[in-house]
């Protein structure tokens, strides 16, 4: 196990709607007040989506992202990853403009298509907020969120010219294949950063089995490099302390589950962040600050950034 572990927050994502939990962060000002937060708590990166600040729409609007991350950077060292897989229907050049105008030390980088499938939740409310929030749910059925070999090798780069970390999310196993793929063509250079993202209809299931086949199968085609785990719904904790135990990093936040418990809603991201330090502190680790996991990640650094 390590004696340090990257623990990251995904603070607002695009997947849950307002209706879903008051506790989600919808506006720039509140988003930012998270992500601190979660810093405090022991996180040091967090992961950052923008949202319409009226409605809370997933949205890729590059002015609001700047507004976030902004004001993150200038009250705390936090690692700051933007997304790219941006919001669902967002096209490639949208997903990828962050990444270029801002040039973070870290972003997400999609490996590979798949059926990035939310309709399911749209039957468990009858009322809603606002009158996107079902629209986008049922939009899933018929979505395929595309990330192809050109648009992949597209955006090696744009990150490789912005010195931006990729964060290579796998939400199957021949995204694990894809990545040794890109690095075969000589697109990314290990060490690479990977992230298994489970419990996403459309992708892989979220079970001890499946976490245990995903690193071994990694090790196998990829060998160098570092790997966190986030997780889709309730089993986030027990798989990220899964991730623990494996040697890996963890994910958690609002972005992938709404609870802090059976039956218990999370009132914030730092209330998730508190929990894995405290299971990771009795297994010994703990959690790496901004500066450590930096070095773990082998980051560019905060200076390097344009925001």
């Amino acid at each position: 196990m390590k004696q340090k572990v990257v623990i990251t927050a995904a603070i607002t994502g695009a997947i849950h709607t307002p209706t879903m939990s008051e506790y989600l962060p919808i506006t720039p000002e509140h988003i930012a007040d998270e992500a601190v937060r979660a810093w405090e708590a022991g996180a040091s990166v967090c992961h950052i989506h923008a949202r319409d600040p009226q409605t809370g729409r997933p949205v890729a609007d590059v002015s609001i992202m700047k507004a976030i991350i902004t004001r993150i950077k200038s009250r705390c060292d936090v690692v700051i990853c933007i997304t790219t897989g941006g919001g669902l229907g967002m096209t490639i050049e949208q997903r990828v403009a962050p990444v270029e105008l801002y040039r973070p030390e870290l972003a997400s980088f999609n490996a590979g298509s798949m059926n990035f499938s939310l309709f399911p939740m749209a039957s468990k409310f009858e009322q809603w907020q606002f009158e996107w929030e079902k629209q986008y749910l049922d939009f899933t059925e018929d979505l395929i969120f595309a990330n192809t070999f050109k648009s992949m090798r597209q955006y090696c780069a744009k990150f490789k010219e912005a010195g931006t970390k990729p964060e290579f999310e796998i939400y199957d196993a021949g995204m694990v294949n894809n990545v040794a793929t890109l690095i075969k063509m000589g697109l990314v250079q290990k060490p690479v950063y990977i992230q298994f993202v489970m419990g996403v209809l459309g992708g892989i299931t979220a079970s001890c089995e499946n976490l245990l086949f995903l690193v071994d199968y990694a090790r196998r085609l990829i060998a160098d490099f570092e790997f966190s785990v986030c997780v889709a719904g309730r089993a986030q904790f027990p798989l990220c302390t899964q991730s623990l135990l494996l040697g890996g990093n963890v994910r958690v936040g609002l972005e992938d589950n709404l609870y802090l418990e059976k039956g218990r809603m999370a009132r914030s991201n730092a209330e998730q962040v508190e929990k894995i330090a405290r299971m990771a502190k009795e297994l010994g680790i703990e959690a790496a600050t901004p500066s450590e996991a930096r070095k773990i990640l082998g980051l560019k650094g905060i200076e390097l950034v344009n925001f």
